[in-house]
């Protein structure tokens, strides 16, 4: 009966800080969206991240050893950059990326 306890208190401990990790950015920046450093980082750091997302998946996902090096993550990659830049719709082009990377790797196509 304890373990249960136990159990529920952390999830709600762990729901409870992820909650406020996610709305303390929202209280502080609401008095501050004019100040210059937001401005930038709003600006800049949704690019970054992006590209820092895609450095890791191209190292970490691509196939190297195969015939045809690293081209598993690469079309999925240039198809989502392609598709952002055609669309402008970051949903669109992640969706039809994340699908085509799943289906070169669940049909073994340029591994």
């Amino acid at each position: 009966m304890g373990e249960q306890y136990y159990l529920a208190a952390f999830i709600a401990i762990s729901a409870l800080a992820t909650f406020a990790t996610r709305v303390v950015p929202f209280l502080f920046f609401e008095r501050h969206t004019e100040h210059p450093l937001v401005q930038h980082i709003g600006r800049y750091l949704p690019a970054a991240v992006m590209a820092l997302l895609a450095i890791i998946f191209l190292q970490r996902s691509a196939n190297w050893q195969s015939g045809f090096i690293g081209l598993d993550a690469l079309i999925p990659g240039l198809l989502v950059v392609i598709i952002h830049l055609w669309r402008r719709n970051a949903l669109l082009s992640i969706a039809v990326g994340t699908a085509v990377y799943m289906i070169v790797q669940q049909t073994g196509w340029l591994l």
